[in-house]
């Protein structure tokens, strides 16, 4: 173990492998909103996040449990699903006064086609200005669900198709 006048131990959160302090400065110093991105293994969580002095403020929040509400009642932890939250959380953005933000994925590992970015692709899809590049979105068909169709045999395009009606539906766009 280092010992030692120099030595300096880091952050918890930076030991525990939880927050990259370098590219959290950088998000805060654009001063712009953020969008939080948190996948799990069964759900997707979006908030937007304004940072204070005092600590983070959540202004707007979505989870893909959310989607129930919808008439969804497929597995949450699907790329159909994160594009749905994304979508559902744009248009949530939107009412709320928001027209833009910058996306922050945490120590999550970027991958190109992944659910994080199926969410985003719904966000930008609602309205939401967040900057991106078009190629690392999924391509339609996965964001359909039909490649999970042929291995769990549940109609998931047809589901997916409804809720995104409802949810447009809702906030009043055809």
């Amino acid at each position: 173990m280092a010992t030692g006048p120099r030595y300096k131990v880091a952050f918890r959160r930076r030991r525990e492998g939880r927050t990259d302090y370098h590219q959290r400065l950088k998000l805060l110093v654009s001063k712009q909103a953020r969008v939080v991105a948190r996948r799990s293994l069964k759900h997707m969580r979006l908030q937007l996040v304004v940072p204070k002095p005092e600590g983070d403020q959540t202004l707007v929040h979505a989870d893909s449990t959310e989607l129930g509400s919808y008439g969804y009642t497929g597995p949450t932890g699907n790329t159909p699903s994160a594009y749905l939250t994304g979508l559902l959380f744009g248009y949530k953005a939107q009412k709320a006064g928001y027209e833009n933000a910058v996306l922050d994925m945490g120590l999550q590992v970027s991958t190109k086609g992944g659910r994080v970015y199926a969410a985003l692709k719904g966000i930008v899809d609602s309205g939401l200005d967040v900057p991106h590049d078009p190629k690392i979105f999924p391509g339609e068909p996965r964001i359909r669900g039909e490649e999970i169709k042929e291995y769990t045999g549940t109609d998931i395009p047809a589901m997916f198709d409804e809720t995104l009606a409802k949810i447009k539906s809702e906030f009043g766009e055809d």
